[in-house]
């Protein structure tokens, strides 16, 4: 079944006034997240994981949704290319790499001495609390897909302000 959840994307972009390889450090710290999100409360890299980030690498994260659920989630780094990207996905209870639950991708670009940050959340084809939502609700389906949308982009906005201590260039 389509229940239109699979590739929804909410997507921020701003350009701060540091350069590249600090902002790179401040997004590929993952224990730094907690501290700049409205959403996400914990995150850490997992024991022996060696030299972070890279592709591979395993982080675990916990978050408190509006409604008051707390979930965790193991979190799987699929591309670390310094400075430029980096990008994880979220699995759900199968751990299928291949279908996870959500992807997550930040892409920096120099912009003189400034950088463009981009940060993306795409749905995955895995279970995720907004599709079990919409699969107990259908009939409230396009409503709850565009609110958690909207919500998500709330809080990429806020985190990533948080995390540079910017404005929106």
């Amino acid at each position: 079944m389509d229940d239109g959840v699979t590739g929804a994307v909410a997507e921020v972009e701003l350009v701060v006034d540091l350069p590249i390889d600090e902002v790179w450090s401040l997004v590929t710290d993952v224990s730094r997240t907690a501290d700049a999100s409205p959403e996400c409360v914990a995150a850490a890299w997992r024991p022996g994981q060696g030299d972070v980030p890279r592709a591979g690498a395993r982080f675990d994260g916990r978050n408190v949704f509006p409604s008051g659920f707390t979930g965790t989630a193991e979190c799987v780094v699929t591309e670390a290319a310094r400075p430029s990207v980096f990008a994880w996905v979220v699995l759900d209870h199968d751990q299928d790499v291949d279908r996870p639950g959500s992807i997550w991708r930040y892409t920096l670009e120099r912009e003189g001495r400034s950088t463009r940050v981009r940060h993306r959340f795409t749905h995955g084809p895995g279970m995720t609390g907004l599709r079990a939502d919409i699969q107990d609700h259908p009939d409230r389906a396009r409503a709850t897909l565009e609110d958690r949308l909207a919500v998500l982009r709330a809080n990429m906005s806020a985190t990533l302000r948080v995390l540079v201590r910017q404005t929106v260039g």
